[in-house]
């Protein structure tokens, strides 16, 4: 396999070739899926609000994502360290004078988009710690300069995301984080430690914690104390994801979302209403779907010849895999309520944003698999 560094006709053509169309073709099955689901969302009140601007955003950001395939993994590189700081700025910006909705003061208002800048940062710790150790000897990686850096790096978008308040995209980030750190070969040993850290100062975090905070952890301990209030969302998911059977009510059938049942039905508990509708089969092709696009993302990284597309192929692919299981246990009720989307599959613009930048970026390691960077 060739690289090329020019954009002429035949190099173009032949980039194409060097598509991963089995990714592809698994990206738009997605989006497919989630434009009927998010039509199903919208079927109650007939003006289709989120359906239509869910597949004009998957149309334009899948384009966008192919355009990002063809630009050079040099670059990528180079623009890390950019990327992170802008997206830190914005963070701050949304942090201190961004638009608050329902007491979290998350969002910057585009006009055309309110852009979340934690969905990004999401992308941004994966860049920028694949570029830090990129250029990291093995066996500096346990030196305690080469851990400091990357703790204060991840560290300071966390403790902005918090601030928000945003408990779950804080921990997505934290765990998208620690997974290319992991990846470098960090020892194991200062992963320990961190976890009995945390556990030892787990009264004081819960201390900390806003009020509705605890009272989703409480609800997720035991959700009957308040079936009509607190406990009212994850009962009804799961009444909706039990009713789906093994083969599902069927499409546009599915009477807890048709009814109105299920709050936030189109956005972080978008698995419930495709669960009700086609049931565990539908649930597993769903899951089947998305560890094809991990494992195509993990195949691209390991093909990759620089360490910068091996870090964030993997660091990426296994953050992806924390996104989706942290959304379906949480729908499930198998973890408390924290606000994490499920990939492409919910409504919201940051999040399909940073997604299919992530995507043009493994795209690029994989049309750039043999290039070297220095």
């Amino acid at each position: 396999m060739k690289s090329y560094s020019t954009f002429g006709e035949t190099s173009f053509l032949q980039k194409v070739r060097y598509l991963d169309f089995y990714l592809l073709i698994s990206i738009m099955l997605l989006g497919v899926i989630s434009i009927l689901a998010m039509y199903s969302t919208d079927i109650s009140d007939g003006n289709f609000y989120h359906s239509f601007n869910h597949a004009i955003r998957f149309g334009v950001f899948f384009v966008f994502m192919v355009i990002l395939s063809f630009v050079n993994i040099k670059y990528y590189f180079s623009l890390s360290f950019p990327f992170y700081v802008l997206v830190l700025i914005l963070l701050v910006a949304a942090t201190f004078f961004g638009t608050a909705v329902s007491g979290s003061q998350r969002w910057i208002n585009l006009y055309f988009l309110n852009l979340q800048p934690s969905e990004l940062m999401k992308i941004a710790i994966i860049v920028f710690l694949a570029r830090y150790y990129h250029r990291v000897q093995p066996d500096a990686v346990n030196t305690i300069k080469k851990f400091i850096i990357p703790f204060v790096i991840l560290i300071i978008p966390i403790l902005l995301v918090l601030s928000q308040p945003d408990l779950g995209t804080s921990v997505l980030i934290a765990l998208s984080g620690i997974a290319v750190i992991w990846l470098a070969g960090i020892n194991i040993k200062y992963i320990v430690y961190s976890f009995l850290a945390l556990v030892i100062s787990f009264p004081f975090v819960i201390s900390m914690l806003k009020p509705y905070q605890k009272l989703r952890i409480l609800t997720f301990i035991n959700p009957d104390r308040d079936p009509l209030g607190a406990g009212y969302q994850i009962i009804q998911s799961k009444i909706a994801v039990g009713s789906g059977g093994l083969t599902g009510k069927g499409f546009l059938k599915g009477t807890q979302g048709y009814l109105d049942f299920l709050p936030e039905k189109h956005t972080d508990f978008i698995f419930t209403l495709f669960s009700e509708e086609f049931g565990f089969v539908g649930s597993v092709l769903l899951l089947i779907l998305y560890v094809i696009i991990i494992f195509r993302i993990l195949i691209i990284g390991s093909n990759s010849r620089n360490y910068f597309g091996k870090f964030f192929c993997y660091g990426f692919g296994i953050s992806i895999f924390f996104y989706i299981s942290v959304n379906m246990l949480m729908v499930l009720g198998m973890l408390p309520i924290v606000g994490s989307p499920l990939p492409i599959m919910s409504y919201g613009g940051s999040s399909m944003l940073s997604v299919m930048i992530a995507l043009g970026i493994v795209m690029s390691t994989r049309i750039y698999s043999r290039e070297i960077i220095n």
